[in-house]
């Protein structure tokens, strides 16, 4: 089997490359990846899979022998950048490096997943329980991870394990990191600068409410981490006019699910304070990722130690075992083993200056296919 996946990542190597560019030039912002996953699908065709479908999240998707299997392990890599751009964005290849925004994440793993799945289908592979390979929706930011969210309902009950390829070679999430996220505006009276001043300035008091968000001491409960971040903030017509609305966007996170509970009664407070007759404060959840569920946590370690074990060995460094909020947030909160590992080299990941390194991104190619092999089990 060594000389075979050799043999194969050698031939394949401008393949990566050359799909790599082409997912590359097409957008796909979240809730955006209709191109996307009409590319995907049809490469995985023309590799010879079979029953390869788009469902209602966008997710295509790719059962390998999956059929009345309770049993299965799925393997994902997401579609969606964190870019809102709708058209393409630049791509340059330097010769050691290749510069586009959402190269690393997630692009660059969504291509190592369908070489993947052609080389099962290239050497009759269908492993015992079969693989699902998602090429899914929606991870990022305000998609809220719909795509997965959806793999789990329509497969419910028969999934094994969670595999997602995100990010790069020098991580990989055993463990989860839950968060809340918040739409909150805030509207006064208003009126003109001069004639009306003293009235309630709907900046002013959004930034009071930041002002009282970046003063809450964060909880911690053993060695759990817990953040919090105003993100985006809009508001206000114009410099002679004392503001009627304005608008943030802001989250909190915790690896641990009594902190989340903590953190979500602080905010709550400070809305519901900031909230009066002269200033209405409008709130909307808009984003919801779960802690970690009752997970058996030896089948992690498990899944760690053999994803951990293949990487250090393609690619020499064994990555670094960390907490995160990735479509696995979905698994773990249903109490389904999972982890992520990036099959890539990079860096600069939610930047318009991310890369991925040339040199050793057909090493993550080895590293996806013994990864996909080691987690069904084929040893032939």
């Amino acid at each position: 089997m060594k000389e075979r996946i050799k043999a194969y990542v050698d031939a394949n190597r401008e393949e990566l490359f050359s799909v790599l560019r082409e997912l590359c030039l097409i957008p796909a912002p979240s809730h955006l990846e209709d191109a996307r996953a009409a590319y995907c699908k049809n490469y995985l065709e023309k590799a010879g899979a079979k029953g390869v479908y788009i469902d209602e999240a966008k997710n295509v998707i790719f059962p390998l022998g999956c059929e009345g299997s309770d049993s299965i392990t799925v393997m994902a890599a997401h579609t969606d950048t964190v870019f809102p751009d709708t058209e393409p964005m630049p791509y340059v290849d330097d010769g050691e490096r290749i510069h586009c925004p959402g190269v690393g994440d997630d692009t660059a793993n969504v291509v190592v997943l369908m070489l993947v799945a052609k080389f099962m289908l290239k050497e009759g592979i269908t492993p015992e329980g079969g693989i699902l390979f998602v090429c899914n929706s929606c991870e990022e930011g305000l998609g809220n991870l719909k795509g997965c969210r959806q793999i789990f309902k329509d497969y419910a009950g028969r999934i094994r394990q969670f595999i997602s390829f995100d990010g790069y070679f020098s991580e990989l999430s055993d463990r989860c990191v839950g968060s809340h996220r918040y739409e909150v505006e805030v509207t006064t009276q208003g009126g003109h600068s001069w004639s009306r001043f003293g009235r309630k300035n709907a900046i002013a008091e959004l930034s009071a409410i930041i002002g009282k968000i970046y003063a809450i001491d964060v909880p911690h409960v053993g060695d759990s981490r817990t953040t919090y971040n105003v993100g985006t903030v809009e508001g206000g017509t114009s410099i002679n006019t004392i503001a009627q609305s304005a608008k943030m966007f802001c989250e909190y996170r915790s690896d641990n699910e009594e902190c989340l509970a903590i953190m979500e009664a602080h905010f709550k407070s400070i809305f519901s304070e900031a909230n009066t007759e002269e200033v209405q404060v409008s709130v909307e959840r808009v984003g919801e990722r779960p802690c970690m569920g009752k997970v058996d946590l030896a089948k992690i370690s498990r899944m760690a130690e053999i994803i951990s074990g293949i990487v250090e060995d393609v690619v020499g460094t064994a990555p670094t075992p960390t907490a995160m909020s990735t479509d696995c947030n979905i698994p773990f909160s249903l109490g389904i083993p999972a982890a992520m590992i990036g099959v890539c080299s990079g860096g600069g990941a939610h930047t318009r200056e991310e890369w991925i390194g040339k040199g050793d991104f057909h090493l993550g190619l080895e590293v996806g296919i013994k990864i996909a092999l080691a987690m069904t089990e084929v040893t032939k």
